[in-house]
């Protein structure tokens, strides 16, 4: 069973950074793509970066590229997403996510490419 904790959420200032962490457990050789999402209240969860096939393949939407970069230490087994520049828009509950498959340009934004799940963190960006 895989199981997926998201940490390094916060409040910062517009232009601001922040690195959020997702470490897997059990079997995270079986996970060949992962990814973040965020959501917001009344709004779908939306895929906003994902890694693929050990870091071979980056993804992202178009409105974090250039700020965002999604990478992975497979020795700690653990997801990264450092986010700079940071906008009030950017302001939502992030989450991790993994799938033994391996995802591509049109599937890994979609929530139901992804079958294990970390339980969020916040974070919240102020103008």
């Amino acid at each position: 069973q895989v199981q997926l904790v998201d940490s390094g959420g916060g409040s910062v200032q517009a232009g601001g950074s922040l690195r959020l962490s997702c470490a897997v457990m059990g079997l995270p050789t079986y996970i060949q793509s992962m990814a973040w999402f965020r959501q917001t209240p009344g709004k779908e969860r939306e895929g906003v970066a994902a890694v693929v096939g050990g870091g071979t393949r980056t993804y992202y939407i178009d409105s974090v590229k250039g700020r965002f970069t999604i990478s992975q230490d497979n020795a700690k087994n653990t997801l990264y997403l450092q986010m700079n520049s940071l906008k009030p828009e950017d302001t939502a509950m992030y989450y991790c996510a993994a799938d033994y498959r391996q995802r591509g340009p049109t599937s890994w934004y979609r929530q139901d490419s992804f079958i294990y799940w970390g339980q969020g963190t916040q974070v919240t960006v102020s103008s």
